[in-house]
């Protein structure tokens, strides 16, 4: 079974991020119609699921409500926050996302992955040095009316 997560510890995550906590009562929430809202915001409430771990649900709405949802995976999936988001699970509606704290192992693929990115970084900009030291040594010999000798 999973580590609880608590509803008030996503909240506090996604309003120190940015986002404006709407507050809308579960039945409000289980209606759905996320761009009927003025504002655009997310509510979150309680879940337990089929093996008894406490989970959270997050909506998201408003009239740009996809992307309301998107900080909020992008802000609970950073390393300091250390959730897991799934937007596929059954029982979702489009404008939901499952929030859970994320396992060791989860966390590890996610740096790793991170990892694997920035070493692609790293190299591409070593390269571009690396061009662009050999093109300043090569004006370099030109201004100093070195050019004939290559």
């Amino acid at each position: 079974m999973s580590r609880a997560t608590r509803v008030s510890t996503i909240r506090r995550h996604l309003v120190e991020g940015g986002l404006v906590d709407l507050g809308l009562s579960e039945a409000a929430q289980k209606a759905g119609h996320p761009a009927r809202r003025e504002a655009d915001g997310f509510t979150a409430r309680q879940h337990v699921d089929a093996t008894g771990a406490l989970l959270v649900i997050v909506g998201a709405y408003g009239p740009d409500w996809f992307t309301t949802m998107r900080e909020a995976r992008h802000r609970l999936e950073q390393p300091y926050v250390k959730c897991h988001v799934d937007g596929d699970a059954a029982g979702l509606a489009d404008h939901e996302l499952l929030v859970r704290w994320a396992t060791s192992a989860e966390l590890q693929a996610r740096k790793t992955a991170q990892g694997a990115g920035q070493a692609q970084l790293a190299a591409l900009m070593r390269q571009q040095e690396t061009q662009q030291r050999a093109e300043e040594q090569r004006r370099a010999l030109e201004d100093a009316g070195q050019s004939g000798l290559f």
